[in-house]
């Protein structure tokens, strides 16, 4: 199983959460590399509304970009780009540039986009029919990113021969990862991801069941439905609320930190990238134990 990081890019100054600097995100993603990490995610917003005050988040593209030049081998990108912020064209120019940028590690995770009730509003992005909207835009980003062109003439998105003339490392465009639950949605991912991606933190393993159980009988029956083996498809999970080992015994050993992100196997899950609630270096090197043990399974 591969084993992944995320970040944070929100807070805000004087807030419960200290808002993090270029530098606090580059060094995190170098100590991951250097622990072994596998891949890199971070999130995709620009507001979130708080009790308090609103936290702030820089923006994911320019952040990949820089991420993509600090390191040399980890794989990384958003953990889920909201699609309505940019048009499904321009996201597929940005997910090419960023795979010519870093050699070929970028991934495109992306989705439908966050509830209603978010940032959409105040940055002016159109908060209905979300579903449909992803459904055309999905179709013009995995059109050109596989073939270098694209046509479409649809209710909210007309393409006029689009066309990427310049394309990164791969020919077919970097992978693609759909964050995605309920029946329509896994139709689109059997149709036209590597991967599907989904969440969760802070669950006993039977309630994880209960709830991710039925979500991979949508998964599997979308992948009948479009002639698609089940193990074609990668499954990551973004694990949230993870407490690294330490040396005084205070939280869990490194044995069963590995043993309880070994068990989303168990669904068939391929990767799983992990949160640490204080988002620091030293959590992060205290994983590397974690890390090679979940490489070796």
């Amino acid at each position: 199983m591969r084993i992944g990081l995320i970040t944070q890019l929100h807070g805000r100054p004087g807030g419960d959460t200290p808002p993090p600097t270029w530098d606090s995100v580059r060094d995190l993603a170098l100590a991951g590399e250097a622990a072994g990490f596998d891949m890199f995610v971070f999130e995709d917003a620009l507001l979130y509304h708080q009790e308090g005050g609103s936290n702030g988040l820089w923006e994911s593209v320019a952040i990949a970009a820089a991420v993509a030049e600090a390191t040399s081998h980890i794989r990384f990108g958003q953990s889920v780009i909201n699609s309505p912020y940019r048009s499904p064209a321009h996201t597929a120019s940005i997910a090419t540039t960023l795979d010519e940028i870093s050699g070929g590690r970028y991934v495109l995770g992306i989705g439908a986009g966050n509830t209603p009730d978010s940032d959409y509003e105040a940055f002016g992005f159109p908060t209905d029919h979300r579903y449909s909207r992803f459904a055309e835009a999905i179709e013009i980003i995995h059109s050109l990113l596989r073939t270098g062109t694209a046509q479409a003439n649809g209710d909210y998105y007309v393409i006029r021969d689009a066309e990427l003339v310049l394309r990164g490392p791969h020919d077919h465009g970097p992978p693609i990862n759909i964050a995605a639950g309920g029946p329509k949605m896994m139709r689109l991912v059997a149709r036209y991801a590597d991967d599907w991606n989904w969440w969760g933190g802070g669950e006993t393993e039977q309630e994880r069941a209960q709830r991710v159980g039925p979500l991979i009988e949508q998964l599997e029956a979308a992948c009948e439905a479009e002639g698609r083996g089940p193990e074609t498809l990668g499954r990551t999970f973004d694990l949230y609320g993870v407490e690294p080992p330490d040396d005084d015994g205070a939280s869990a050993s490194a044995e069963e930190v590995a043993e309880s992100i070994l068990a989303l196997g168990e669904f068939g899950f391929t990767e799983v990238r992990c949160d640490l609630p204080d988002n620091s270096v030293a959590s992060v090197e205290a994983m590397a134990a974690v890390v090679e043990m979940v490489h070796a399974g």
